[in-house]
């Protein structure tokens, strides 16, 4: 099956950047809608971002809108978020997900339970 690796994560300072990229191996990264996810401590697992399977079409949860971008290169099977002007409540867990049941091309998926791979998760840490 397909499998994702996450990398970029750390710790930042409040109002730092920090890049996440998500590297998929196993079958072809660009027959599949792809997100992010996040899951802070005490809280429960959200969907934060989402990208259509052509990139054409993305997601944003609000609290995300304006600082995080969301981005894929389907020749390097590699997804991307870029993270702006981070804040301290974006600490969290953040995990790379993937679609395997087909979507229109230009359609971000933002049920989650359509999400059924997933990467093992970076820390993000922003302090203040």
């Amino acid at each position: 099956q397909v499998q994702l690796v996450e990398s970029g994560g750390g710790l930042v300072q409040a109002g730092g950047s920090l890049r996440l990229s998500c590297a998929a191996s196993g079958r072809t990264f660009s027959n599949n809608a792809m997100g992010w996810f996040r899951q802070a401590p005490g809280k429960k697992r959200e969907l934060v971002v989402a990208i259509s399977r052509s990139g054409s079409s993305t997601y944003y949860a609000d609290a995300v809108k304006g600082r995080f971008t969301i981005s894929r290169d389907n020749a390097k099977n590699t997804m991307y978020l870029q993270m702006d002007s981070l804040e301290p409540q974006d600490t969290a867990v953040y995990y790379c997900a993937g679609v395997s049941a087909w979507a229109p091309v230009s359609v971000a998926v933002t049920i989650p339970g359509q999400y059924d791979y997933w990467g093992q998760g970076t820390q993000v840490t922003v302090s203040s």
